[in-house]
């Protein structure tokens, strides 16, 4: 099996010597970083794909749970968390962390947890599943109000401005395309970021496409939609790509596949 490429995460400097340290004892651990900060490991994360992130909890700023929820879906690595504090393992495992060690970090400890990743990836390989870091099964289709009920009220009245149904179990969310950031894809669902908060609904990202106003939505990467009016920033990057930031610290990075759209938005601003 090939080496996994591992990300390390934590704004202790010693937490990050020791972690570092006894993780060049494990064979097939391959270290192409290290940060010390939840918005630096975002970036690395979009620039290296890392296969495996060790990634502390609690950081100044963005914290351990709020890089996770940051990310795109396809870029998503697999995730062991290393804290001091054993609150937060619930938390740990309902965003599909695959272990959640406490400190002081021991190195049996960890080589456990690197076996219990080699086995995540062979079992994705093997049976091709998407990684989706929310429990979405969880959530049951609603017949009181459909799409098509939101399209039949927003086409007799042309005022009303246009929204995204989201069904929640019972609960029924009318959200604004205007606050919706930007969307990825999760196998038969997508995630709208919207206010620091992750939405999920059941569609694919074509059929949402298709509900979204095209003069703002408009698509940069096979499973990413972003909203153009939240765009602050756009960084070219190797091989035709971009990363776009959006708002104070999400950051989506566009295919070259899609690039000619950022390209048309940055002339026709």
């Amino acid at each position: 099996m090939k080496k996994i490429t591992t990300l390390i995460v934590d704004d202790e400097p010693l937490a990050l010597q020791i972690l570092r340290s006894k993780l060049s004892k494990i064979d097939n651990i391959d270290i192409i970083g290290e940060c010390s900060n939840g918005r630096q490991a975002i970036e690395v994360i979009m620039e290296k794909s890392p296969d495996l992130v060790f990634l502390d909890i609690q950081m100044p700023g963005i914290d351990g749970f709020g890089v996770i929820k940051k990310l795109q879906t396809d870029v998503m690595p697999l995730i062991v968390f290393t804290t001091a504090y054993e609150q937060y393992a619930i938390d740990a495992f309902d965003v599909h962390a695959v272990d959640y060690i406490l400190k002081p970090l021991d190195l049996e400890r960890l080589q456990l947890a690197v076996m219990r990743v080699q086995e995540r990836i062979l079992s994705e390989e093997k049976d091709g599943k998407n990684r989706i870091i929310s429990a979405i099964d969880s959530f049951r289709d609603d017949d009181s109000m459909t799409e098509e009920d939101l399209a039949r009220a927003a086409k007799n009245n042309p005022n009303l401005e246009r929204k995204v149904l989201i069904k929640d179990r019972g609960d029924i969310t009318l959200l604004k395309q205007s606050e919706i950031e930007w969307v990825d894809a999760a196998g038969d669902y997508v995630c709208l970021h919207a206010g620091g908060v992750t939405h999920i609904k059941r569609s694919t990202l074509k059929q949402l496409l298709e509900e979204l106003d095209p003069t703002i939505f408009k698509r940069v990467h096979r499973s990413t939609i972003v909203n153009l009016t939240y765009i602050k920033k756009v960084t070219p990057h190797t091989k035709g790509e971009f990363f776009l930031q959006l708002g104070e610290y999400d950051q989506v990075k566009v295919s070259r596949n899609y690039k000619d759209v950022i390209k048309q938005f940055l002339v026709d601003m």
